[in-house]
């Protein structure tokens, strides 16, 4: 089992829009010819905060007409805020606030062998990693530029923290990288 902060990001390194837009993302490639069938299928709980939710939430629709479903998971989700926010009729969702921790074993029990994966955003990745939570970061790198926005993993990470296991091209619009944490002992 591994938590896995599994995202996208311009090449300036922004995962959104400064009001949380993904419209930069969508036009880069098709999400079935990318990692993520192979991925999502090895997830059995995911982590979200509340900007992400919230955009799934206001993108509804569009998520409904692109999956099937205005909430494309069968995984158990933890969402992650101080605010209340509305549910999704349908979704397996616990609210969550607070340290990582006591959130990162629920998941873990939820999850049972399988995986647990950061959606996002930035921030939350963050803590997991701050909390020696995190395993790896698989980060696919569009190539389109923002110039502000939502950075991908606000933290001073240096190497060797983080060690390249792969590289892999996904079309003309994206490349994909794959790092393993390194925990110190």
């Amino acid at each position: 089992m591994k938590t896995q902060y599994y995202t996208a990001t311009s090449l300036d390194g922004f995962l959104a829009t400064e009001d949380d837009s993904l419209d930069w993302l969508f036009p880069l490639g098709e999400l079935n010819n990318s990692s993520y069938p192979e991925f999502i299928s090895e997830v059995g709980a995911l982590a979200m905060g509340s900007a992400t939710y919230e955009w799934m939430v206001r993108h509804a629709e569009q998520v409904a007409k692109e999956t099937g479903s205005p909430w494309p998971y069968s995984q158990p989700a933890w969402i992650f805020s101080s605010r209340k926010l509305p549910m999704i009729d349908g979704a397996d969702i616990h609210f969550a606030n607070g340290d990582v921790h006591q959130i990162h074993r629920e998941m873990r029990g939820a999850a049972k062998d399988k995986n647990i994966w950061v959606v996002g955003g930035g921030d939350l990745a963050g803590q997991f990693y701050d909390a020696g939570l995190l395993d790896e970061i698989i980060v696919q790198i569009g190539s389109a530029t923002l110039g502000k926005g939502k950075p991908l993993f606000p933290r001073c990470v240096l190497s060797p923290t983080l060690q390249l296991i792969s590289v892999r091209q996904l079309g003309v619009g994206m490349a994909e990288l794959r790092y393993e944490v390194h925990k110190s002992v």
